[in-house]
């Protein structure tokens, strides 16, 4: 699985990617003080699941992405919303610099579950200057993969999986407590004061749900070919409905570093 979401891909990313409850908003704007005159960057913004909902809460939001097909999808998305204060800008943590002029006095900067793709400690020391007093960075997850939870479905497509790619797969996005122990600690680095809230709630997903979801997480390069995908999504099928229904435990976190 890799960074390449684009083409196909990004479809299968904006249906099938989950949501934020309304609490995870409501913690973000708390945590910063947002109020209707700040601008939020939401880098590494996929097709908006985190700066379309935002929008509502702020004077602008501002998504981010290295993919041009995700923010095509991310401006259909924010129309399909009736948002019109979200603006889109194609770039990635490494272009943050050339927004300081642009973008300072920011309210915050969200990154939702992308900043396992980043440099995460250049980008703290690279954001902090562009930040506003009280504002901060939220570094928001919401839940594990799904290959990668604990129940017995998800053990079951983890090994359809391991095989289909011929390796185990590991990587949990930055989700796992090693992650945000490094995240804390390069936050509280670059001399933020650091909190955590979490958020709890438990979903139902389909197999096809399930299916799309293992799609989401693939670049277009990995996806299979048209050809091979009935076998493939048969051979899913088959491992996990025997272990249905398929409940789903999400825990979100809010990794907030706020400037003091």
């Amino acid at each position: 699985m890799s960074l390449g979401f684009s083409g196909e891909v990004t479809e299968f990313y904006h249906r099938y990617r989950r949501g934020y409850p309304t609490a995870v908003f409501d913690a973000i704007a708390a945590e910063f003080a947002l109020a209707g005159d700040d601008v939020v960057l939401d880098l590494g913004c996929g097709t908006g699941q985190l700066a379309v909902p935002m929008a509502a809460r702020v004077g602008a939001v501002a998504g981010m992405d290295p993919s041009p097909d995700m923010l095509s999808r991310a401006r259909r998305a924010a129309a399909e919303a009736g948002v019109t204060n979200a603006s889109w800008l194609l770039g990635g943590d490494t272009d943050i610099t050339a927004l300081n002029s642009l973008l300072d006095g920011l309210g915050a900067v969200t990154i939702g579950q992308a900043l396992h793709w980043m440099d995460h400690v250049t980008l703290f020391s690279a954001v902090k200057p562009m930040l506003r007093p009280g504002g901060g960075i939220a570094v928001v997850t919401n839940g594990m993969p799904l290959w990668l939870q604990d129940s017995d479905w998800s053990r079951a497509l983890l090994d359809v999986l391991s095989d289909w790619f011929g390796h185990p797969l590991t990587a949990a996005c930055g989700t796992d407590g090693a992650s945000q122990d490094r995240y804390r600690a390069a936050l509280a680095g670059a001399g933020y004061e650091v909190g955590l809230r979490t958020i709890d709630y438990t979903g139902d997903l389909t197999a096809g749900e399930i299916i799309g979801g293992v799609y989401s997480a693939m670049g277009e390069d990995a996806l299979p070919p048209s050809g091979e995908r009935p076998a493939f999504e048969n051979r899913i099928r088959s491992a996990i409905e025997p272990h249905a229904p398929f409940r789903e435990p999400v825990r979100v976190t809010i990794l907030a570093g706020r400037v003091p």
